[in-house]
């Protein structure tokens, strides 16, 4: 029994040590710079154009009428809407109870705030990211495909660079994300109902097996249907919560931001620990720059690269300015962050504490929400994982092992400690998000110029339409545009 137990301190004490370096630095800095550079770059598209995100996702709620599409069965496939509900069923999960819960926990309130400044601020290089990803998209067998390693290859002309890519993307989200996913979903339902862990390994593996066998239509259909409707259940219990407590909302706001900035660290944490918590749970969240949501965004039929990034930036906003702020609210309202506990056992704990009912009204509905929330995360991180294994090589042999794989790994994240799977999943994270982001500076000017076509075409009344001898430099590199 001592050599387990000191494998797995020694294993948790490695994985923190190079997480702290290469998240708490690193990323941080980085994510950040770029993130204002492409802000000023696009001035502000992630602020002026709202309104046509809006008008953008209401249109595509019915199926996107692409203007282009023809008897080809690559056309037409996954409709704008349905791209979208993919990267919401990934971004909408653990990261919007459990990662602001420890973000609260470790960082203090303050970390609210720097969550909110790495969506608004990154929302920009989430724009750029869905919009590349649209331009360098290719047909697939079922529907197209693309992401960073496509726009990398296609656009950079570096296969090193976009298998390295691709590499990591699978490990981060086919394994290191689901491992926390699983692993969440296991922590609620312990706590909750005291449910074995090892059983809901079990049930949850034959679960994602069953639907990632079935595609990206499957997966794309679940996730339009079950997302939206237990966010908005999770939206509606949260403010049923904040009005019972409207009258300390002004006082909620003074805390985060007085913790933000160091004027409070009696609620815990410091400036650097709040702005890192932030930044980081905040990025897992809303996934702004990491190179993950392209992958979803590619696989929309529009006529405009440019409309599917609108819709995606959107995204970011709905992700951490509604459901995460809705869970910090919940948690700052209750006051039980400063006991001890943190992941979603903290959010569960701070919903009982506003609903009563002792420890059971607030924890059954987290138990019911987090299964769907993450369940759909754990399959939208699969088909992530599928997008880059086929760029590598597309084998039917080595999808269905991968597929496999993330069964096990769903298991094992079910049964293994919370801060192992955080601390692999950050680091694997962090690694992904450096490939992306040095992609998206060198290719950024091509969504700049989208960008101005797109507006351009939006002052003569016209509804944007893309050919790819707009630019012509790169006309042979983006197929599916001709």
């Amino acid at each position: 029994m001592i050599y387990p137990l000191l494998l797995r301190v020694t294993l948790e004490g490695a994985i923190s040590a190079v997480s702290g370096v290469l998240t708490d630095y690193v990323m941080v800095t980085v994510l950040l710079v770029i993130a204002i550079y492409f802000t000023f770059a696009t001035r502000g598209v992630q602020f002026r154009m709202i309104g046509e995100m809006c008008r953008l996702l209401i249109r595509s709620g019915k199926r996107d009428n692409d203007t282009r599409k023809t008897d080809e069965p690559h056309h037409g496939t996954i409709s704008s809407f349905q791209a979208f509900a993919l990267s919401i069923a990934s971004r909408v999960g653990t990261g919007n109870m459990a990662g602001v819960a420890t973000a609260i926990a470790f960082g203090g309130p303050g970390a609210v705030f720097w969550m909110w400044v790495i969506a608004l601020v990154g929302a920009s290089s989430a724009f750029v990211e869905s919009t590349l990803a649209q331009l360098f998209k290719v047909k697939g067998d079922k529907s197209f495909m693309g992401g960073p390693a496509y726009y990398i290859q296609k656009g950079l002309h570096c296969r090193w660079w976009a298998v390295t890519f691709a590499i990591l993307i699978t490990l981060t989200f086919g394994f290191a994300f689901n491992s926390v996913q699983s692993n969440t979903i296991s922590s609620a339902f312990h706590s909750c109902f005291g449910f074995s862990v090892e059983w809901m390994a079990v049930i949850l593996t034959a679960m994602t097996l069953v639907i990632i066998w079935g595609g990206v239509q499957r997966v794309s259909r679940f996730s339009e249907i079950v997302v939206p409707v237990m966010a908005v259940a999770y939206l509606v219990l949260a403010g049923v919560i904040i009005s019972m407590n409207i009258q300390r909302i002004p006082e909620i706001f003074a805390m985060i931001f007085s913790n933000a900035f160091g004027f409070d660290s009696a609620l815990g944490g410091t400036v650097g620990s709040a702005m890192v918590m932030g930044v980081k749970r905040g990025l897992f969240s809303n996934e702004a720059g990491e190179g993950s949501t392209p992958n979803a965004a590619a696989t929309a039929s529009v006529t405009h690269p440019v409309k599917q990034g609108l819709i995606q930036t959107l995204g970011v906003y709905t992700d951490t300015l509604l459901v995460c702020t809705a869970t910090a609210f919940i948690i700052l309202c209750s006051g039980v962050f400063v006991d001890g506990h943190d992941g979603i056992v903290l959010t569960q704990r701070a919903i009982d504490a506003e609903l009563g009912g002792g420890h059971q009204y607030g924890s059954i509905f987290v138990c019911v929400a987090i299964f769907f929330f993450a369940f759909t995360s754990i399959i939208a991180n699969y088909y992530y994982g599928e997008t880059n294994i086929r760029f590598i090589l597309n084998n039917e042999r080595v999808i269905s092992v991968y597929r496999l794989a993330v069964g096990a790994i769903v298991y094992f994240g079910s049964i293994t400690s919370l801060d192992i799977v955080w601390g692999f999943a950050d680091i694997t994270m962090a690694l992904m998000t450096l490939c992306n982001l040095a992609a998206i500076v060198a290719l950024g000017k091509y969504a700049l110029m989208l960008l101005a076509d797109y507006r351009s075409q939006l002052m003569k009344g016209i509804d944007p339409v893309y050919s790819s001898d707009t630019i012509p430099s790169i006309a042979d590199e983006t197929e599916c545009w001709r």
